[in-house]
């Protein structure tokens, strides 16, 4: 058989990432390919460096794009952060709390957990608790916007604690930068690292992130080198340090990167504040309608995180059967749960460019339509009058 050129479908993605990538973006990823040392790629990284700080609110020096997905940008972090013998908080309550404790130990470490309920945040007396028993820990790890349930816990509470202790803080931001409160500098974190597939609405393959001078300075002054040669600050940095000289460490993904680049100039142009408030006021709308059809959420008022929505299933329904009619029929991808919540729940992202009234009523529509045919116990023709208005308010 004759191979092809390769043309995916047109989807409308409404899972927990990749999320729609803006037309922009797309364009931008398109442009003529130049040389990683190029001066004009040079100054494109200057420039890029100065947006991701404005995203994550921070003047750190060391912010930049990790050459690789949002894990890779979780590994930076600990390899730079963590040496053999150290002991680690690790608070976990879903399944990227349980990677970073396969990080910690990975690095030699010890980790010390906190748990909490899948849906639930997690609990700061519970991390004090810990920092009280555990006087010798180095760092504490938390997920922002736990993606597999929907959860987003207190930053700033469980970072004002760890530094209590003396201990950095170290955040997982994949979800929610660009999509929810994050103000790196304002609340202190340490280190924090996020994902180019979320808000961001870039295609996966990068993972900005941004350490402290505190941290930065726990990096310069290790015993012992770094496990990972190519997640190395100390070797990274002269690509990506300050200034025009740079010196060559990998060739870095320059079309992914001209990407970015203009997912950034896109979120600086609506302002972070605005896109906050779109990632709300699209997720009220959603969540009327998801309720007045009788479906319910997993994480309690108060909680939630507006850009990855966990809805229980629907009593008797099939969760594959569901997310295959809606991919088949509608071109719709919503995603599935996760660990202890797998069959139990769907997840549905409103993410960056996806993150629109458009998507709301379209996902509202199909699912109700689906969930219809399928014989589902819930309420018809009252979702879209719900999330309708909402949406004009």
């Amino acid at each position: 058989m004759a191979e092809h050129s390769f043309h995916p479908p047109q989807r409308t993605l409404m899972g927990p990432g990749p999320s729609d990538v803006s037309p922009r973006v797309l364009e931008a990823l398109a442009r003529p390919t130049i040389g990683h040392l190029d001066p004009v790629f040079v100054e494109m990284m200057e420039e890029m460096k100065g947006l991701l700080q404005y995203a994550f609110q921070t003047r750190n020096e060391l912010t930049f794009p990790v050459s690789a997905p949002g894990s890779a940008g979780m590994e930076t972090c600990f390899v730079n952060l963590v040496e053999p013998g150290d002991k680690v908080i690790v608070c976990r309550n879903g399944v990227f709390g349980g990677r970073m404790k396969e990080n910690v130990e990975r690095c030699g470490a010890t980790p010390v957990m906190v748990e909490d309920e899948w849906g639930k945040v997690v609990d700061p007396q519970k991390l004090e608790d810990a920092l009280k028993a555990n006087p010798d820990a180095k760092l504490v790890a938390f997920v922002h916007a736990e993606t597999s349930t929907g959860a987003q816990s207190d930053a700033r509470t469980l970072v004002e604690l760890a530094h209590a202790h003396d201990c950095l803080a170290l955040v997982d931001a994949v979800t929610s930068l660009g999509g929810s409160p994050l103000k790196v500098d304002e609340w202190g974190i340490d280190a924090v690292y996020s994902g180019t597939q979320k808000c961001l609405s870039a295609p996966p393959g990068l993972s900005p992130v941004s350490f402290s001078e505190r941290a930065a300075e726990v990096i310069r002054n290790r015993k012992r080198k770094v496990q990972s040669w190519f997640l190395d600050l100390n070797l990274v940095m002269g690509y990506w340090g300050s200034g025009a000289k740079r010196a060559y460490h990998h060739t870095a993904p320059i079309n992914n990167l001209y990407g970015l680049h203009e997912a950034l100039v896109i979120l600086k142009e609506e302002g972070l504040e605005n896109a906050w408030a779109r990632h709300e006021k699209h997720h009220q709308a959603l969540r009327a309608g998801l309720e007045a059809m009788g479906l319910s959420f997993v994480v309690k008022e108060g909680d939630r995180l507006p850009q990855l929505n966990a809805v229980t299933l629907p009593e008797g329904i099939d969760d594959a059967a569901v997310r295959g009619r809606l991919l088949r029929d509608f071109n719709l991808e919503i995603g599935a749960g996760l660990g202890a919540l797998a069959g139990k729940v769907w997840r549905i992202g409103l993410m960056g460019h996806a993150c629109n009234a458009r998507n709301v009523r379209y996902c509202l529509m199909a699912l109700e339509s689906v969930l219809a045919d399928l014989g589902a116990d819930i309420a018809t023709g009252v979702a879209l009058p719900a999330a309708d208005k909402v949406l004009a308010d």
